[in-house]
């Protein structure tokens, strides 16, 4: 998968039949996908969970099955993302690469790039998005502005457009924890706005 970067253990707790708290799960993620139409980029799934507030349960993995973007209804979902250098191809040609791999993992609509996009993996989700870059360099690229992250930085994303792009030569491993939301009526009317114009 990403060279240079570590495997990711993953502890998770749960109850025995007597209440007792107990390790059920220690190790290696078990789903670790890298997407065919993004190479380089893996997506490392942790956990997810659904409805507010979240049944505390020894429910099963919920990170098996179909990768996903978005959180499950007023869900959550946390995971790993490598993202590899961008390339001079992918900057000119990723447009529809992107719209490939946003259908790869199961949200072809989050893709808002087009071809004057400030950067093909521009992209929408109705969540609140905590980003946190654990390693390497990356670039918050938004409508009108860019911000350059180094390891540390967190990035509140509330629902807007955006990309993250990747200006060094080594791959950047960021955190995600997705908050399925609602957009506020204002802000859900000046977005139909913009797509109406």
């Amino acid at each position: 998968m990403s060279a240079g970067l570590p495997t990711i253990q993953r502890v998770v707790t749960g109850h025995d039949a007597n209440g007792k708290a107990v390790v059920t799960h220690n190790g290696a993620l078990p789903t670790v996908v890298e997407l065919t139409a993004l190479p380089g980029t893996v997506f490392h799934e942790v956990w997810s969970t659904q409805g507010a507030p979240c049944l505390v349960s020894n429910g099963a993995d919920p990170t098996l099955g179909a990768l996903m973007l978005p959180p499950p209804a007023q869900g959550t979902r946390i995971r790993f993302v490598d993202i590899p250098p961008d390339t001079t191809e992918f900057l000119r040609d990723g447009v529809h690469s992107t719209q490939a791999a946003f259908a790869e993992i199961g949200d072809a609509a989050a893709s808002t790039a087009k071809g004057d996009s400030p950067h093909p993996l521009m992209h929408r989700t109705e969540t609140v998005d905590y980003g946190v870059v654990i390693e390497g360099d990356i670039v918050l690229v938004l409508d009108d502005s860019e911000v350059p992250l180094k390891p540390g930085a967190v990035v509140i994303q509330r629902g807007t457009n955006h990309a993250w792009a990747n200006r060094s030569d080594t791959t950047c491993r960021m955190l995600f924890v997705l908050v399925d939301g609602n957009y506020d009526p204002v802000i859900q009317a000046q977005l139909q706005g913009r797509s109406a114009a």
